[in-house]
């Protein structure tokens, strides 16, 4: 019986407070798009990070004139090096062919470029990435060599980039959760004040706190359930219709983004939403509304 009247007092009071309640629903659904946004960024950034790093390597130029003796010098100290685990040669051709493959969306730019420009190399695997710069250290200036091109230096920029856009999504984040709690705060205020009578008759016939506080405080929760579930829901759309959908070729560069880790998503935002809503609406019922 009691818990029947409590969950038609929820319903009657959001729908008193109907507007307030939408209102409510819609910060809690984009604080949590952009808490789960945060939290698929950060967790791509480490697999992107791991990807890449397991498929980095060290490329040694040589100079087109470089002689046949040179480069198979060459290749024997890398072989010898400890710090390589694979050296793959890559003659001009070869690195033409590479080249084609990797603009193939932009045929004038192929045209314009003769086979003969780009020069031959090695592709070397390390035993770990970490040890590049010992390796162009030692070959920089050597004779035959062109450049050493430690591909991990130049992915750095790139996953300094992502970093920095996973710290803005979580402070936004946070801003927008503080602006949802503050209006959950506000929405419990105007409920309790709007059945202050009803709250001082069921005082007077000896209801306990927690009976009495019970409707406002599932309200709190209920809203921010359903605006985790529009969270979700967002989230689920951008993966089809912009990850896996407009932007599908820029994506493609990386490892995709897991309709798992996206699943995995949705008790998270329905527990943090449920449990900030309910300890905002008790704290606020608590301190500032006499009950």
């Amino acid at each position: 019986m009691r818990a029947k009247y409590v969950m038609s007092e929820v319903f009657l009071g959001l729908w008193r407070n109907i507007s307030m309640t939408v209102a409510m629903i819609i910060t809690m659904a984009v604080s949590l798009t952009m808490l789960g946004a945060g939290l698929l960024l950060y967790n791509q950034v480490d697999v992107i990070e791991e990807y890449y790093q397991t498929n980095l390597e060290v490329v040694v130029y040589l100079q087109r004139d470089v002689t046949e003796e040179v480069t198979a010098q060459i290749e024997a100290e890398l072989k010898e090096s400890p710090y390589v685990e694979t050296v793959k040669y890559e003659s001009k051709e070869q690195a033409y062919e590479r080249f084609k493959e990797t603009f193939k969306d932009t045929p004038d730019l192929v045209k314009s470029v003769d086979a003969e420009v780009l020069p031959s190399a090695f592709r070397i695997k390390m035993v770990d990435i970490a040890d590049a710069p010992k390796l162009q250290a030692e070959f920089q200036d050597r004779e035959g060599v062109y450049q050493v091109t430690n591909q991990r230096e130049i992915l750095q920029q790139v996953f300094d980039i992502l970093g920095g856009a996973q710290r803005l999504t979580l402070i936004v984040a946070l801003v927008q959760g503080v602006a949802a709690l503050m209006l959950v705060a506000n929405t419990i205020q105007v409920a309790a004040y709007s059945r202050r009578r009803e709250v001082a008759i069921m005082k007077l016939v000896g209801a306990p706190n927690w009976f009495v506080q019970a409707p406002f405080v599932l309200e709190a929760v209920f809203a921010g359930v359903i605006g985790a579930i529009f969270a979700f829901a967002t989230l689920v759309a951008a993966k089809f219709l912009v990850i896996d959908g407009q932007f599908a070729n820029l994506f493609s560069l990386m490892p995709p983004i897991s309709m798992q880790s996206i699943l995995l998503l949705l008790p998270i935002l329905v527990g943090v939403s449920a449990v900030i809503s309910a300890i905002t609406a008790w704290i606020t019922l608590r301190f500032n509304i006499k009950v």
